[in-house]
């Protein structure tokens, strides 16, 4: 059994509640020959403080959860954006003497569960429908300082902190016609009236309608977030599209994918085929060839939701609901001028 205030109360030959306000920073009443007696036998006998004792007093657990969508037995790790995100939100956390828990959901009334269920100061909602987002009342939330990552939701319990979406899809389509791209294909989850793919679908018609190219409803694609679909797709567009020079994808891993598929399929990329992803996860440059994306600024991303969290949690009104963050186009490999 560890050292306990107890002990170090008898040991010092003062109080218990003596102890714990030096313990826990209230020093004020305490002289500075008892905190120094103190102090020197918390660091002889190793005496660690309890979390959840302080949770208890500070009437806080210091948890945070981090929500997922879940599929099936999939894991959430296999998306490389999750997996920056998680560790960007942890080290932001770890910074103020918060902890990150990351649990997966697999169907919407678990939202609910987890925010009723847990202990939590606070939650981050990443990667869900604005729909599911906008169900959510406050007596599921209650106390819980909620953020949404990537969401377009009005519902006013839910913070939001996102990228610009609609101008990533502009710089990535705009550079393909600079290039002298007209046939551009795009893929992407399925999408509704709102969200993060639907904002990407409508900067790339906007590009379209900009530079007089014909929207062309074949050339748009619901392909799931994953290598092996990615994969699959470029085959497909090797065979059924040959006339598409050019794919703007709504993730990286998806555009990797895409890029192997072609290959697989004897399209050469970029030469024949350019394709440019979205995220600028670490794997874009550890593919052959590098991939050009649209790069997020996901430590600011992590950083500005803790920030809203903390500014909710203690009690702070904010005269807007989302903070956007700028993107910007990072070259790389995967886009050319289409062949003569």
């Amino acid at each position: 059994m560890g050292v306990t205030l107890k002990d170090i109360a008898a040991e010092a030959g003062v109080s218990l509640m003596t102890v714990s306000n030096v313990v826990n920073g209230k020093q004020s009443r305490v002289s500075a020959a008892t905190r120094e007696r103190i102090m020197r036998i918390v660091k002889d006998r190793g005496y660690v403080p309890s979390a959840s004792a302080r949770s208890l007093a500070a009437r806080s657990s210091r948890l945070v959860g981090l929500l997922v969508p879940a599929k099936d037995e999939a894991s959430l790790t296999i998306d490389p954006h999750t997996v920056e995100v998680v560790g960007m939100l942890e080290r932001e956390l770890r910074r103020l003497d918060y902890h990150l828990m990351l649990r997966g959901i697999a169907r919407r009334a678990e939202i609910t569960e987890a925010l009723r269920s847990w202990n939590l100061d606070g939650a981050v909602l990443l990667g869900f429908q604005d729909a599911e987002i906008d169900r959510l009342k406050p007596d599921a939330v209650g106390k819980v300082a909620m953020v949404a990552m990537d969401s377009y939701s009005e519902n006013p319990l839910a913070l939001e902190v996102r990228s610009d979406d609609f101008g990533g899809a502009e710089l990535a389509v705009r550079h393909l016609v600079s290039l002298g791209h007209r046939r551009i294909a795009f893929a992407g989850p399925a999408f509704s009236k709102t969200g993060v793919v639907r904002e990407r679908f409508e900067g790339y018609r906007k590009v379209l309608a900009e530079n007089k190219i014909e929207f062309d409803e074949s050339l748009v694609s619901t392909v799931d977030i994953s290598h092996q679909e990615g994969e699959a797709h470029g085959r497909w567009l090797a065979a059924e599209r040959p006339d598409v020079t050019a794919v703007f994808t709504t993730a990286d891993l998806l555009a990797i994918g895409v890029v192997e598929g072609l290959a697989n399929a004897g399209r050469a990329v970029p030469q024949e085929v350019s394709v440019i992803g979205y995220d600028n996860a670490d794997i874009a440059v550890y593919v052959t060839p590098k991939l050009t994306t649209v790069a997020q600024d996901l430590p600011g991303k992590a950083a500005e939701a803790v920030r809203l969290m903390m500014d909710r949690l203690a009690g702070k009104d904010r005269p807007e609901q989302a903070t956007t963050l700028q993107v910007r186009l990072v070259e790389r490999e995967t886009a050319a001028p289409p062949p003569a």
